[in-house]
């Protein structure tokens, strides 16, 4: 964050506030490059330098095949009906260019990264304390990104293997973890308290009931737009394989997605709203994106410019609370500006850092983001 360099200096990085830091599909890779360390044991990325990594790099993971509209759909639903769409090679030669051999056990602070297992039908969550404490977790940083962004049509699933000091090994077959966590917010608060009820030496002090307590971070990748949701006259017409691709999109897993996603929200500002703390939970969505800007694939330079420009507009725009009754997203009367929060979120950041320097105790402080 620009406004924590401005306050400690040029050097100061995400994980030197953030006592845990979660992510899912995308958000897993951007948890993985602002804690993996590099040969300085700093952070590898730091946060300004994230959106020059997918301008670059976008593209060439979700290549467009042709300049032709009409031909790129044909391929599109074609590809959809014979596999997925993007064979992946490019995104897993990328991610271990970057993250090389570093494990989970490696990392500059906690980190929270949510997969799921097909082949035990379960979700598999990945984080820093349980690799410290299991070897059969500690995977490779690489591995568990390319895992968690497998989303289902787009990207094929991910497989791989851990050993233990005995020589035991595990296996998983895993998919992006959006499917089960597609909001890792709650994942890192269960996390806390985890940890708290086994007496770790960092949390023995805190009240997971108490919201006072922590403050959280959460960042959204964006929601459609009224105008761009899926109508029930249409769907009414739909069968399977226009439930799972329409119009280049996948109906299921976007709807899944955004229901997990909008319950946690529901759910922590609830949360934080009843012990009158809802100061202490700043979530940025913005929920007015079209399907091409929701995109998972559509990485042209044209449309990663555009979302780059829907980043910076939002932070001029004022902040908005999900309204309990409708699960919508409403401007806070007489608020600030989503800039001006995180720049107050910042300056508590900052002077938390400063009471731990002091060797004082600080508050758990989480930063989330959705895939």
């Amino acid at each position: 964050m620009k406004k924590s360099m401005e306050l400690d200096g040029p050097d100061s990085r995400i994980a030197d506030y953030f006592d845990i830091t979660a992510g899912t599909s995308t958000g897993g890779l951007v948890t993985a490059m602002i804690t993996a360390p590099n040969e300085h044991n700093r952070p590898m990325f730091a946060a300004y330098e994230i959106n020059k990594f997918y301008l670059e790099h976008c593209p060439k993971i979700f290549p467009r095949k042709s300049r032709n509209k009409m031909i790129n759909s044909i391929i599109s639903w074609v590809g959809a009906l014979m596999g997925p769409k993007h064979d992946g090679r490019k995104m897993k030669t990328l991610v271990e260019r970057f993250l090389g051999d570093t494990t989970l056990r490696q990392t500059l602070t906690n980190v929270v990264i949510p997969t799921f297992d097909i082949k035990l039908l379960q979700p598999v969550i990945f984080s820093t304390d349980d690799a410290r404490t299991n070897r059969l977790k500690d995977a490779r940083l690489a591995d568990v990104c390319i895992s968690t962004a497998a989303a289902p049509t787009f990207l094929p699933p991910h497989s791989f293997e851990t050993e233990d000091e005995n020589g035991k090994k595990r296996r998983f077959d895993l998919i992006d973890g959006g499917v089960a966590a597609n909001n890792p917010t709650l994942l890192a608060l269960s996390h806390i308290k985890r940890e708290t009820l086994s007496q770790n030496e960092e949390c023995k002090d805190i009240n997971p009931r108490a919201t006072d307590q922590i403050l959280v971070l959460s960042l959204g990748t964006g929601a459609a737009n009224n105008k761009e949701k899926y109508s029930a006259a249409k769907a009414a017409r739909w069968g399977l394989i226009n439930w799972n691709f329409h119009r280049g999109f996948t109906p299921l897993v976007d709807i899944f997605n955004d229901a997990i996603s909008d319950m946690v929200d529901i759910h922590l500002s609830t949360l934080f709203q009843f012990f009158d703390h809802k100061q202490n939970y700043l979530r940025i969505q913005d929920d007015t994106l079209t399907e091409k800007e929701l995109s998972v694939d559509v990485a042209t330079p044209e449309n990663l410019q555009r979302l780059l420009k829907i980043g910076e507009a939002l932070l001029q725009k004022p902040e908005s609370r999900v309204n309990l009754e409708t699960g919508k997203l409403e401007e806070i009367k007489g608020g600030r500006t989503y800039g001006e929060a995180l720049s107050d979120f910042a300056t508590q950041l900052s002077k938390e850092r400063k009471r731990r320097n002091k060797k004082e105790f600080e508050h758990p402080k989480m930063v989330c983001r959705d895939s």
